[in-house]
């Protein structure tokens, strides 16, 4: 399911108009696809099983991707979870949708947070 799951958001994905050129930059030409696939599929392995198959940095790796803007995660998790419900079903979907909404949180609050920014609104 993991592998149906992966292998169809990322078509959706490259597919996108808006999030496929940003993923086309960051991975390249149709032979990292393969790899890259490969990665997602031992992530959501871990996120959904922990069976402890994924040992990359994400945060890390979405740091270098520069043209990642903040709508880009609400495209993200609405092609997300259309895949998991079409894939996963309802039930097996909410639960993919529920880890990748508190990773997209995550990654924005590492990617765009900025505490001296909510520090001087604060002060406002």
């Amino acid at each position: 399911m993991i592998h149906d799951l992966v292998h169809e958001f990322y078509r959706r994905v490259q597919a996108d108009e808006v999030l496929g050129p940003v993923f086309a930059r960051a991975i390249g030409n149709q032979e990292n696809w393969g790899p890259h696939l490969a990665k997602m599929c031992d992530f959501w392995s871990s996120v959904m099983l922990m069976s402890g198959r994924y040992h990359g940095r994400p945060m890390a790796a979405h740091m270098k991707v520069k043209t990642i803007r903040p709508d880009h995660f609400t495209r993200w998790l609405k092609l997300f979870e259309e895949a998991a419900y079409d894939v996963a079903g309802p039930e097996a979907g909410a639960l993919f949708t529920v880890k990748a909404q508190r990773i997209a949180h995550s990654l924005q609050l590492g990617l765009f947070f900025r505490p001296e920014e909510a520090d001087g609104e604060r002060q406002t």
